[in-house]
């Protein structure tokens, strides 16, 4: 996975691919020193179908914001969080890769 290479060269220790929790998956989660980081990956064929990020919709962050929740849970994990997104886009031979930190941010209750 492109993403989680790119992220690898970055410095993260990339922990897990594709974590399920029911129906609801992240599809990476790293650790960035001492920060666990759920990433959401989005891909495009090519840049006509718009910018990835807008593929991020409300619904699914909350769905990402819950299984990291679970993920956090299970693991008896107890370290700060962050929430970003990488995109993916061909661009002739190679793919043009933008990484969005703190993409998003749980709703404070």
């Amino acid at each position: 996975m492109l993403a989680a290479r790119y992220l690898a060269d970055k410095g993260y220790a990339v922990l897990e691919y594709n974590w399920r929790s029911g129906h609801k998956e992240i599809d990476l989660i790293a650790k960035e020193r001492d920060v666990l980081v759920f990433v959401e990956v989005k891909t495009r064929s090519n840049e006509s179908f718009g910018d990835a990020r807008e593929a991020v919709t409300p619904r699914k962050m909350r769905n990402v914001i819950l299984a990291a929740e679970a993920y956090m849970e299970l693991k008896k994990i107890d370290l700060p969080v962050r929430f970003d997104v990488v995109t993916v886009v061909p661009v002739g031979d190679t793919h043009r890769i933008e990484h969005i930190r703190e993409a998003f941010y749980p709703e404070l209750e």
